[in-house]
């Protein structure tokens, strides 16, 4: 039985993954592949271990000596979200970063925007391997972090790659068929199950999503926030059930910051209400137009 929805995918698929891992004890040097810096984090004195994703190697675990030096090269040049140029070398799986550099121009992701940023990383982390190539991931990826750098709707780009996340580690969804193989109706409502997929119930039902946001899901379009909303809750469920248990600890921060701050839930909001009809009304203009109404009917 398919598991909640997934197309050719089976529960034994999840858990055990095939990895292309050829190379492991032969010595391996690479020039100038392009990569991203998922994390890192501190390596004895001056040392940085860092996790990268490469469009040829998939995920990879880089020693960087010396890199937090005062006269190292690779300062400023390790940094998230910023498409890079990496050169390594070494024998393990763990190999030793020879040199960096920024691919491109230097792109910065905004403050309010960070907590996104981090969870697509983390989402990398937990579901793939170590040097198990995906270079449609890659540029998936690349095409996300650019796409909220210059200002897109955070909720929809991060919906989209969640979605191209799942079909491209083989896990895509069956959102236009119920497991009966009947088709969704988008004037009806469903609960996306674990094991059986898109299953017909009623509006009030605990994880009731619309038909039509499905459909809105499948085509990878999002016609208000109700489609958003039902692609947020499909979209999680299929990802709990990939982490098998683990947790991520983005999604925890960012529950933690919104429990503190209200505000924080609505973040994306802001500026398209700002511009509010009410702050080009000053109390000073209106008491005048009210004032020459009636003049102009007394004359």
């Amino acid at each position: 039985m398919p598991l909640f929805g997934i197309r050719g995918a089976s529960v034994a698929h999840l858990g055990h993954r095939t990895i292309r891992n050829s190379g492991k004890t032969s010595s391996r040097q690479v020039l100038l592949a392009p990569a991203y810096v998922l994390h890192q984090y501190a390596y004895r004195d001056t040392g940085r271990i860092v996790e990268m994703f490469t469009s040829e190697y998939g995920r990879i675990t880089l020693f960087a000596r010396g890199a937090s030096g005062p006269k190292s090269s690779l300062r400023g040049v390790l940094r998230p979200f910023q498409r890079l140029l990496v050169s390594w070398s070494g024998r393990s799986e763990a190999c030793a970063l020879v040199a960096a550099e920024m691919d491109g121009a230097l792109t910065t992701l905004a403050k309010e925007r960070l907590m996104s940023g981090f969870y697509l990383n983390e989402l990398l982390l937990k579901l793939t391997h170590r040097w198990d190539p995906h270079p449609e991931i890659f540029y998936s990826y690349a095409s996300c972090v650019e796409a909220l750098c210059a200002g897109a709707g955070e909720e929809p780009t991060l919906r989209l790659f969640e979605k191209r996340l799942l079909h491209d580690l083989g896990y895509g969804l069956e959102l236009a068929h119920t497991d009966e193989g009947e088709p969704v109706d988008p004037q009806r409502y469903y609960r996306f199950a674990l094991e059986r997929g898109p299953q017909l119930c009623v509006a009030e039902a605990p994880g009731a999503v619309y038909g039509r946001s499905l459909g809105d899901l499948e085509a990878g379009t999002f016609q208000d926030a109700r489609s958003l909303r039902d692609a947020k809750r499909v979209l999680r469920v299929a990802i709990d059930a990939c982490l098998e248990g683990r947790s991520l600890n983005s999604r925890e921060v960012m529950q933690a910051l919104r429990r503190h701050n209200p505000a924080v839930a609505r973040a994306p909001q802001p500026p398209q209400q700002q511009p509010a009809v009410q702050r080009p009304e000053p109390a000073v203009q209106r008491p005048a137009v009210q004032r020459a109404v009636p003049e102009e009917e007394q004359s």
